[in-house]
């Protein structure tokens, strides 16, 4: 669903990813691990456009990126870190954009918000201008956002940060439940614990070089994936 082959960013003379490839498959859920700078957004902001990269190649269901941008965001959904929403707009105001930038009919849009909204518990809030949502408002509707279009692959940047544990509890429910259904997610987290019992497949990635990948029981064994982490991240050159 998503090759990322060879991939290389630099800022200036600072390599930021140095020759990362990964493979995420259909219906996969796919965690990203690295120390703060390591290169986690730098990576998911090419994989999704915002940014251009020096070398490789990056496809979405068969699709470059580089070369046919507008067919790879079609297909996916990205929630970043920081959940930055248009705060002239109403919630069910930025639903509606988001809807019709996708092409969502008036009926499937109206279902799915209905059931996410309430799901997180944001339906009393959509009329409300989203310039007195919280953070954790804002991330749910960033999350409402994602889903109200059935993206074919769901990219997130530390998708737990500033939620309640409720909504994290639900977020993990769809996240399995939209996999089933051949639905892939790539995401970075610090939250190791999450990523463990989360995730199908997980990479390690330390100044921009890619340290370990595989499954979960490749990667961490008998241990936790904090314990591998920790390990890997301070002992291990690259």
């Amino acid at each position: 669903m998503l090759k990322i082959n060879h991939l290389t960013k630099k800022y200036g003379n600072k390599i930021a990813v140095d020759d990362l490839t990964l493979h995420i498959n259909k219906g996969e859920i796919y965690g990203f691990i690295g120390h703060n700078g390591a290169g986690k957004s730098t990576t998911i902001k090419a994989c999704v456009g915002i940014l251009d990269f020096d070398y490789g190649e990056i496809e979405i269901n068969g699709f470059s990126i580089k070369t046919n941008p507008i067919e790879c965001k079609k297909q996916i959904a990205y929630i970043p870190d920081n959940p930055d929403v248009y705060s002239f707009m109403s919630g069910i105001d930025y639903l509606n954009f988001i809807s019709d930038v996708f092409k969502v009919s008036l009926e499937e849009r109206k279902e799915k918000i209905n059931k996410y909204a309430d799901m997180f518990e944001m339906t009393y809030a959509l009329p409300n201008n989203t310039s007195t949502y919280s953070h954790g408002m804002k991330q749910k509707l960033v999350i409402l956002s994602a889903l109200v279009h059935s993206p074919k692959l769901i990219i997130m940047d530390e998708p737990f940060v500033g939620l309640d544990p409720k909504a994290s509890f639900l977020l993990k429910k769809i996240m399995n439940e939209m996999t089933e259904n051949g639905c892939s997610f790539f995401f970075s987290t610090h939250v190791l614990e999450v990523a463990q019992k989360l995730c199908d497949r997980v990479a390690i990635i330390k100044e921009g070089k890619l340290i370990k990948s595989g499954t979960m029981q490749e990667v961490t064994g008998d241990e936790s994936l904090e314990n591998v982490f920790l390990e890997l991240s301070e002992n291990m050159q690259v």
